[in-house]
C-alpha cells in the first residue's frame, strides 16, 4: 500500500476532507467469532506525491492476458473500484456495459462508464473475474492516484449509478467471496505511521486478519452502528474523554481510510480545544500548542463497548518531520482533530480517519450483523509524530 502525498498545500486536504464529510451528510459487543487466518494479503507502501497526505494506495492490474497495473486508494468509504483518473484505461479485454457512473470524494471526483474486466491486487497476484469497475471519462485535475479500490460496505456505493440510484455495484469484497477466493467477508487493514517524507508500509488482508501486524490477541469489535447516515458505511457508535472530561457523548460516527484527520461535532471540537489550550492557525486551519501544552496532554480516549482505545499524546499530533507541508516551522506541533460543520446530532458526528487506523489494526467484518474491530500494534504508544 501506498501512502499519497497528494496537494499543493493543506489548504486543498482540508477542503478535500471537508466536501468528502458534506457527502456523508447528504445522501458493541464483543463476541467469539474468530477470524480468519488463512487469507491473501496484499502490502500497502507510501509514496510521494505532493505536499499533504491524502491516503494509502494499492498497486491493482486490469486486464487479461495482458494487465496493465495501476495504484488505487484505499478507501473504506467508497464501494465503487474505479481507474483512469491519471494513466488512461489501456485494458484490451474490458467489456463497456454503457452505464453512467460517478463519484464526488474528499480528494477529488470522477465521471465515467461502468465495464467489466478481470482485477488483479498487489503483488500477490489475487485475481477477480469479470468485476464491474467504472473507468474515468473525466475526473478532477489533482486527483492524488490513479483511481480507488473501494472496501467499504456495499450501501456505501448508493447513488454511484446516475441512471439507477438505488442500484448498487459489487465491492471487491463481494466479488471475493463470491467467487470463492475468500470464505468470509472481512477486510483486515495495517497503516504504519509517517515517521518521514518516505515510503511506509501497510497491509491489507482480505478474508482475515493479520495477526503479525498487531500485538494484541484481544480484538475489540462493535456492532455497525443502526443510525443513518453512518449507517451506509462502516459506522460505529462510540464516546471520546479526556482526563475527567467527556468530549463527545456516545453517538455515531464513522471510520474512514481515505479520510485524513480526526474530525468531531463541532461542540465536541470545541470542548477539546478548550482542554489542549489550542490556538487556530489561520496558515493551515489546525489547532496548535506549544510544547509546554504538549507536555501536559492526557490521552485522549475512544470508548467503544467495554474497551476504551487511547491516542497519546503524540498520536494527537501532525508529524513534526512534514510541518513543511502544512506550512508550519520545524518546532511547531499541531493537533490532528479538526471540526465538523454541524453539531452532535447529525447522525455523523465523528470520522475517525487514518490518523486513528495508524494506531490501531482495524477490521471491517462484513458478516450480518455487519461490526468494526480494533487490536493494538507496534505502532499504538509509538513516539512517532
Amino acid at each position: 500500500m501506498t501512502r499519497r502525498l497528494a496537494f499543493s498545500n493543506i489548504t486543498d486536504l482540508l477542503r478535500h476532507d471537508e466536501a468528502r464529510l458534506a457527502a456523508f451528510g447528504e445522501y458493541s459487543t464483543h463476541d467469539r467469532r474468530d477470524a480468519d487466518n488463512r487469507y491473501p494479503s496484499v502490502t500497502l507502501s507510501q509514496a510521494n506525491l505532493g505536499n499533504a497526505f491524502s491516503g494509502y494506495t494499492v498497486r491493482v492490474g486490469f486486464g487479461y492476458p495482458r494487465v496493465f497495473f495501476y495504484d488505487l486508494i484505499v478507501d473504506t468509504a467508497s464501494a465503487v473500484t474505479w481507474v483512469g483518473a491519471r494513466l488512461p484505461y489501456l485494458s484490451q479485454s474490458g467489456v463497456d456495459t454503457g452505464e453512467p457512473v460517478a463519484v464526488d470524494y474528499h480528494y477529488g471526483s470522477f465521471r465515467g462508464t461502468i465495464f467489466q474486466d478481470d482485477l488483479l491486487i498487489g503483488v500477490t497476484r489475487l485475481t477477480i473475474s469479470t468485476m464491474q469497475i467504472g473507468v474515468a471519462i473525466t475526473s478532477s485535475d489533482d486527483f492524488p492516484a490513479d483511481g480507488v479500490l473501494g472496501i467499504g460496505p456495499t450501501l456505501s456505493g448508493l447513488g454511484a449509478l446516475p441512471n439507477s440510484l438505488q442500484q448498487t455495484i459489487p465491492t471487491v469484497t463481494d466479488c471475493l467471496l463470491r467467487q470463492n477466493i475468500i470464505s468470509r467477508p472481512i477486510v483486515g487493514l495495517f497503516f504504519q505511521p509517517t515517521v518521514a517524507n518516505t515510503d511506509n508500509l501497510g497491509e491489507i488482508a482480505f478474508g482475515g486478519t493479520d495477526p503479525a501486524m498487531y500485538s494484541d490477541k484481544n480484538i475489540g469489535y462493535t456492532y455497525a452502528t443502526t443510525t443513518g447516515p453512518s449507517s451506509r458505511y462502516w459506522g460505529i457508535n462510540q464516546r471520546i474523554t479526556y482526563a475527567d472530561t467527556e468530549i463527545l457523548a456516545s453517538t455515531a460516527g464513522i471510520v474512514d481510510s481515505g479520510c485524513t484527520f480526526l474530525y468531531l461535532a463541532s461542540d465536541a471540537y470545541e470542548r477539546y480545544r478548550v482542554v489542549t489550550g489550542g490556538t487556530l492557525n489561520p496558515a493551515n486551519g489546525l489547532l496548535q500548542i506549544s510544547l509546554q501544552q504538549y507536555d501536559r496532554l492526557h490521552n485522549l480516549e475512544f470508548h467503544i463497548d467495554a474497551k476504551i482505545f487511547k491516542l497519546i499524546p503524540n498520536a494527537q499530533i501532525w508529524p513534526r518531520s512534514l510541518n513543511y507541508n502544512i506550512n508550519g516551522g520545524d518546532n511547531d506541533i499541531f493537533l490532528i482533530v479538526k471540526a465538523l460543520a454541524t453539531p452532535t446530532g447529525a447522525g455523523n458526528d465523528f470520522v475517525n480517519g487514518y490518523v486513528f487506523i495508524q494506531r490501531y489494526y482495524t477490521i471491517f467484518d462484513g458478516r450480518s450483523p455487519r461490526r468494526v474491530g480494533f487490536v493494538k500494534t507496534a505502532f499504538t504508544d509509538a513516539d512517532t509524530n
